[in-house]
């Protein structure tokens, strides 16, 4: 599997930058509103346009289950269920406090998106070792 390993990275960091790509905003409320795009469209388009997700659950197996693969897919099951949450609550329920409302016009950093291109390489580089 250490034959691998650079070839996983490389292939999980192209698919990250995607995910990047389409969802970079400027403020989470832009973030959203890109998603709820595809959400809008159809639920299956959305959680298709997370590659990334697919490429956790096929790691998991294939490290038959090692603890860090694991944590990759808890990961990104709780980043794509906290996405459909928060777009449920803005653009499908309209419920959301004054509070939760200022937190989404924030502007967000220009590097923050990328946090995961340099976090998840770590749980393969552990899971392959």
């Amino acid at each position: 599997m250490q034959d691998y390993l650079i070839v996983f990275i490389v292939l999980y960091m192209l698919l990250e930058f995607y995910e990047v790509q389409w969802q970079k905003a400027g403020t989470l409320m832009d973030m959203l509103a890109r998603m709820y795009r595809y959400y809008h469209k159809n639920v299956l388009l959305f959680l298709i346009m997370h590659p990334t997700f697919y490429f956790a659950v096929w790691f998991l197996f294939y490290t038959h289950y090692n603890p860090y693969a694991l944590a990759l897919l808890s990961f990104k099951t709780a980043d794509i269920v906290s996405k459909i949450i928060m777009i449920d609550q803005v653009f499908i329920k309209k419920e959301i406090s004054k509070e939760f409302a200022q937190v989404l016009l924030t502007p967000i950093g220009p590097y923050l998106p990328y946090v995961g291109l340099l976090l998840y390489p770590f749980f393969i580089y552990m899971a392959s070792v």
